[in-house]
């Protein structure tokens, strides 16, 4: 639900979600999110620009706000990420937040006549009056894949991005023109080497870094000795269920895929 308006309950109290530079404006991070009015937040912050509203919590509208420059203090200013300690609606509209603003910001003009773009009331788009154009956010579908074989062990990864010690399950872009299994299928192969097959849909994430949807499958083992793809993958091993390395959070869904993974094993 994207929609221009302001506050319309008789208090205007509401959730605001304030983007600046790709960062959303917490007062505390040690504090859940909390209702407030518009000028119960310009006390602490003012010279925002309202955008649109972006949904609902508890029958509560969140608004997106925007701030051209962030002003100080700077750790007031956090990535979405940090939403995810605050439980699955929060991050949801904090990714909806930052994804739209980047959205505003890189389509104020018309990518085919030059012209003004302006935000639509009835959808998630920006249109040019002047020759019809119409843009809707970039969305970049991306699959993980958490790997088992018949001993029951795991296939993490750990890429040139991660510390030593930390890994996760296989994770890739989606091509175009490709399916959602093709990509898993060909990112588990080009990544280490290995071939899947079984491949069970296990749940999906919105990932407003800056723009992705994280798709995540089961696979079986088949074939194949792990190789890894220079300059993507530093190492990858088996590991057994109960004996898992530095792995992600449960906030995170490959986190989330590796402990229902876990369970499971714990109950045979």
């Amino acid at each position: 639900m994207i929609r221009h308006s302001l506050p319309h309950n008789k208090t205007g109290l509401g959730y605001w979600y304030v983007v600046s530079q790709g960062k959303l404006f917490l007062p505390n991070d040690s504090e859940l999110p909390r209702p407030q009015t518009l000028q119960q937040l310009e006390l602490a912050l003012d010279g925002t620009e309202m955008l649109c509203q972006i949904g609902e919590i508890d029958q509560l509208p969140c608004y997106l706000l925007q701030y051209q420059d962030r002003p100080e203090p700077e750790d007031h200013w956090h990535s979405a990420r940090q939403f995810l300690m605050y439980g699955e609606q929060h991050f949801e509209h904090a990714a909806r937040a930052c994804q739209v603003a980047l959205f505003l910001q890189t389509h104020k003009f018309c990518g085919q006549c030059g012209s003004s773009m302006h935000l639509v009331n009835w959808e998630l788009a920006a249109l040019c009056h002047k020759c019809g154009h119409r843009c809707y956010p970039r969305i970049n579908p991306c699959v993980l894949i958490a790997v088992v074989n018949s001993q029951h062990q795991l296939l993490l990864a750990r890429s040139a991005r991660h510390k030593t010690g930390f890994f996760s399950i296989l994770a890739g872009f989606v091509e175009s023109a490709e399916t959602l299994e093709q990509a898993a299928i060909r990112e588990v192969a080009e990544e280490v080497g290995v071939v899947i097959t079984n491949l069970r849909y296990a749940g999906s994430q919105p990932w407003p870094f800056p723009h992705s949807l994280m798709t995540a499958f089961i696979a079986d083992y088949q074939s194949g000795e792990l190789r890894c793809q220079p300059e993507e993958i530093e190492e990858a091993h088996w590991f057994d269920l109960d004996k898992l390395p530095d792995v992600p959070g449960e906030v995170t869904l490959s986190g989330q895929i590796i402990q229902q993974l876990v369970n499971a094993n714990c109950r045979k």
